[in-house]
């Protein structure tokens, strides 16, 4: 029972970086074990902006367990009865986002967490576990502590509230939309701007005063990736499967055409 391990919390508790790639265009469980050979150790479920199905995203999540890859799951604001089904069905962290203040980081727990820590529905014979029956004290003690509970911080309100939302027992990530953060700042697509630095600088902040992760989304440049990082950023969207396929073809159609030029 005890077995039971979420690879990105590990990575994080070992004061090490945990990265991911978001999942946009997959939608078979292929995906997964390419990911492993990239070195990913998470998996972004987007179900908030793309197009996968919950029978997809829970696919795609069960074989990520088997294969030593946490799949976390990001969906709408507010859409909590989405948010259990996949954890329900194999996902091993949510991402909410749209949580600008403590109170809605509370109920963000409550709904999330299984008893006594929040007020999430039990049932037996998860994917989690192998589908194996299980006493539920058990099986909801391991799901407590290995799941992750993301809380995306995206506007000026939120990470004015970030020391609050930091505090909230339950919330394990204060994950920061940088491109929604600099349109709501109305800076888009303005990541070097000092109001970008200031708002990281306040996330790590309070999530390193409350032995919370804070986590980097939505900025791809990697110098300044690395500069975050370097100040304390662990949790760490890499980029999407989409980007890195063009990224690679774009380059590759560059060189070979500038090698059949006359």
């Amino acid at each position: 029972m005890d077995a039971l391990q979420n690879p990105a919390r590990r990575r994080m508790l070992a004061g090490e970086l945990a990265l991911g790639v978001a999942i946009r265009i997959a939608r078979t469980a292929e995906i997964v074990p390419a990911c492993q050979t990239a070195g990913m150790d998470w998996l972004f479920l987007d179900l908030e902006h793309g197009p996968s199905s919950i029978d997809t995203a829970a696919q795609i999540a069960i074989t990520a367990l088997q294969a030593g890859i946490t799949p976390i799951a990001r969906v709408p604001n507010g859409e909590f009865s989405m948010a259990t089904r996949l954890l329900d069905n194999g996902a091993l962290g949510l991402v909410m986002p749209h949580i600008n203040t403590a109170e809605e980081a509370k109920i963000l727990v409550s709904k999330l967490r299984f008893p006594p820590s929040g007020d999430r529905s039990v049932f037996g014979g998860m994917p989690q576990f192998g589908f194996a029956p299980h006493p539920v004290s058990e099986t909801s003690e391991l799901l407590n502590r290995e799941t992750l509970i993301i809380a995306m911080v995206e506007t000026a309100e939120a990470i004015e509230n970030s020391p609050e939302i930091a505090a909230v027992p339950g919330i394990d990530v204060l994950f920061i939309g940088t491109n929604d953060l600099c349109a709501e700042m109305k800076i888009p697509g303005q990541f070097h701007h000092p109001a970008v630095a200031s708002a990281y600088q306040r996330v790590i902040d309070a999530c390193r005063k409350n032995n919370k992760w804070s986590g980097m989304g939505g900025l791809y440049d990697n110098a300044l990736m690395g500069k975050f990082i370097n100040a304390g950023i662990q949790f760490v969207l890499t980029g999407s499967d989409l980007s890195f396929m063009l990224s690679s073809s774009k380059q590759k159609v560059s060189y070979l055409r500038s090698h059949g030029q006359a």
